[in-house]
């Protein structure tokens, strides 16, 4: 490794940061380190960094991995060519895949071995013409849109092909799982606008006192860490589309914001007077009920006018069961041959489990489920026990089964936390939707 890069080290331990210094004094010119994480956009924009060291949990009794996720997902975010080798004590292997489903380059287990860690971080810094690790050969996590053969996907592809050409504002709604970033990322890539970003926004997970900051962006000295401008995620789509997805999330007094660069088509940064023009294709998504939050005075009924020029709506996967197999076959060569393993198909018994599976965390649980049964199962195909599945999936579905979204919904919360023993960032990612959102959740259900 060339002796003039740099390395971020971000743990709270400080004695892991002062043996750490001494180590990679010798590989790196120059190690810098932060014992919060709050501190590392700040950093990254006013500073090059080759590679970033990353603890995965900073606050005291919580051991879940969830901060780490939520910070990388940040970093790369913002910094999407800067390697982020996660660094935690919990050799938990689903935290870990989740961490590079999330764009992390590796990740190293507490305590560590000195020799290890090196030859992980040198990996990771290494040009991506040369040899890399197995690990940091995967392929990109782009999902190309699974449309399968029922009428109402096929509905839905003849919509999306009529409107993705325009510039009209989409709604997507649907359960959590269902594929709505899929979709957006569909409709991107079918407008004239695809030669520009997708920016995609998860409304759930921004603090309400960073909401402006993050979406209108702040100029040098609007705040206390504000070193220098920053570009707001409005201003950084330009040309291309804004993906907000989790908007029925956003508190009522924001919404008002949001409304007024919508209608005015400009934003102005934290502590600036100058507006600047804003030249998006905006596409928001949400599992709740849009329509019954402007009854109950929840959702500004202007703002969903504003947003919901195109209605597009995805079943969840219980009413599409005949797509539930070939999905799952998609699924488990993409990781077979990701992973180097040798599955090839499901065994009749683990096929017709699928199929009676209820699937409550939609395509998002069947993909992981699948993903856990190749990383952990042996031989050419895939055995029932090897999916790991609840035991009420040998069930037919329930006649009982939650009539209602929010019901469903709740089921769907109860059941993760069961499943993931309590292990909030676990359950977040077994449902998709970040941590934050989960809580939220948590609390309105009173789970």
């Amino acid at each position: 490794m060339a002796r003039s890069r740099s390395i971020l080290v971000v743990d709270d331990n400080k004695g892991i940061l002062a043996s750490l210094q001494y180590l990679l004094g010798d590989r790196f010119a120059h190690v810098i380190c932060l014992s919060s994480p709050q501190g590392i956009l700040s950093l990254l924009e006013r500073q090059a960094v080759d590679v970033v060291l990353l603890d995965m949990n900073f606050s005291v009794g919580l051991n879940s991995g969830g901060e780490g996720l939520f910070y990388l997902q940040e970093i790369k975010a913002w910094h999407p060519h800067i390697p982020v080798v996660l660094f935690t004590a919990f050799a938990d292997i689903s935290l870990a895949v989740e961490g590079l489903k999330r764009g992390a380059a590796d990740f190293v287990v507490k305590p560590y071995d000195n020799a290890r860690l090196l030859q992980t971080l040198e990996e990771a810094c290494a040009p991506k013409s040369g040899t890399c690790p197995k690990r940091s050969t995967r392929t990109a996590d782009r999902t190309e849109m699974f449309w399968g053969t029922t009428d109402a996907m096929q509905r839905l592809r003849t919509q999306v092909e009529r409107c993705s050409a325009t510039d009209a504002n989409i709604l997507i709604t649907g359960e959590n799982g269902t594929g709505k970033e899929v979709l957006a990322r569909e409709i991107h890539a079918a407008s004239h606008r695809k030669g520009g970003p997708l920016i995609a926004v998860d409304m759930g997970a921004i603090a309400p006192t960073l909401f402006e900051s993050e979406l209108f962006g702040h100029v040098k000295g609007a705040f206390t860490d504000a070193r220098q401008d920053h570009e707001g995620r409005f201003e950084a789509a330009r040309g291309g589309t804004l993906f907000l997805d989790e908007i029925g999330n956003l508190p009522l007094h924001l919404q008002a914001k949001l409304l007024t660069a919508l209608q005015s088509r400009q934003v102005v940064r934290v502590g600036s007077n100058t507006p600047a023009d804003v030249d998006i294709r905006l596409v928001c998504a949400t599992n709740k009920d849009l329509p019954a939050m402007v009854e109950c005075g929840e959702f500004r009924e202007d703002l969903l006018y504003r947003i919901n020029t195109i209605h597009l709506h995805l079943p969840a996967l219980r009413e599409r069961r005949e797509d539930i197999l070939p999905l799952a076959r998609r699924f488990l060569l993409r990781y077979a041959r990701e992973y180097g393993r040798g599955a090839e198909d499901f065994s009749p018994e683990a096929a017709g489990l699928l199929e009676r599976h209820p699937w409550y965390g939609n395509i998002r649980e069947l993909q992981h489920a699948v993903e856990r049964a190749v990383i952990l199962g042996e031989g050419r195909l895939i055995l029932p026990e090897q999916l790991n599945l609840s035991a009420r999936a040998a069930q037919p579905e329930a006649a009982t089964a939650p009539r209602t979204l929010e019901e469903t919904e709740r089921e769907a919360v109860k059941q993760a936390l069961d499943y993931c023993k309590g292990n909030f960032s676990l359950a977040a990612s077994r449902l998709g939707i970040s941590r934050q959102t989960l809580y939220n959740k948590i609390k309105r259900y009173g789970l």
